[in-house]
C-alpha cells in the first residue's frame, strides 16, 4: 500500500513561537514525501504589488529555493528569518519533503482557516503567543480560533 502524500501547514511570522512550531513539525511530524505549506498572513494594509490579484486566494505557491532569494520582500511584502528556513531546508533534504510558501492577505484568523481548506491541509502547526486572559480577551487569539474553526488536526507550539 502507498504513503499518501500528506500536506502540512506551519502558520508563520517569524515570532519565537512560530519558529517553535517550524521546528516542533520538523522534528516531530514531517515524513518522507510530505508537503511543507509556509502560511504566512499579511495585514490587509501591508503594501505588496500583487495584492489585488491575489486578495482573494493569495499568492502562488513559491518553492523555497525561490522563497530563500533575497528580493522575496521586495516580491511579496514578506521578510524571511534565515533560521526558519534553515530548518526548513533541513528537512527538506533530510527527510525528502516538499517545503513552499503561500501569503495571504487579510485577517490571520480567518485567513489561516481558509488555507486549511484552500490547500487541503492535513495538519496544522502553528505558535502561540502566551497572552495573558484579559490581552486574550482583547486582541482575540490567532491559535484558539484556529483550533476551534479549522477543518483538520491542529498542534499549537508554545515558544519555550
Amino acid at each position: 500500500m502507498a504513503a499518501t502524500k500528506r500536506t502540512i501547514a506551519i502558520g508563520m511570522d517569524y515570532s519565537s513561537s512560530s519558529k517553535a512550531a517550524a521546528r516542533w513539525a520538523a522534528d516531530n511530524l514531517l515524513k518522507s514525501g510530505d508537503r511543507v505549506v509556509l502560511v504566512h498572513v499579511l495585514s490587509k494594509g501591508a503594501d505588496a504589488s500583487h495584492k489585488e490579484l491575489w486578495k482573494n486566494t493569495g499568492s502562488p505557491l513559491i518553492p523555497l529555493p525561490e522563497f530563500m532569494e533575497m528580493n522575496v520582500q521586495a516580491r511579496y511584502g514578506v521578510n524571511p528569518d534565515k533560521e526558519v528556513l534553515e530548518i526548513l531546508q533541513a528537512a527538506a533534504n533530510s527527510k525528502k519533503v516538499e517545503v513552499v510558501a503561500k501569503i495571504y492577505w487579510g485577517d490571520a484568523r480567518e485567513k489561516l482557516c481558509e488555507a486549511v481548506d484552500d490547500l487541503k491541509v492535513d495538519a496544522f502547526v502553528l505558535g502561540c503567543r502566551g497572552l495573558g486572559p484579559l490581552k486574550r480577551a482583547l486582541l482575540g487569539s490567532v491559535s484558539n480560533y484556529v483550533v476551534n474553526n479549522a477543518t483538520c488536526p491542529v498542534t499549537v507550539v508554545h515558544s519555550a
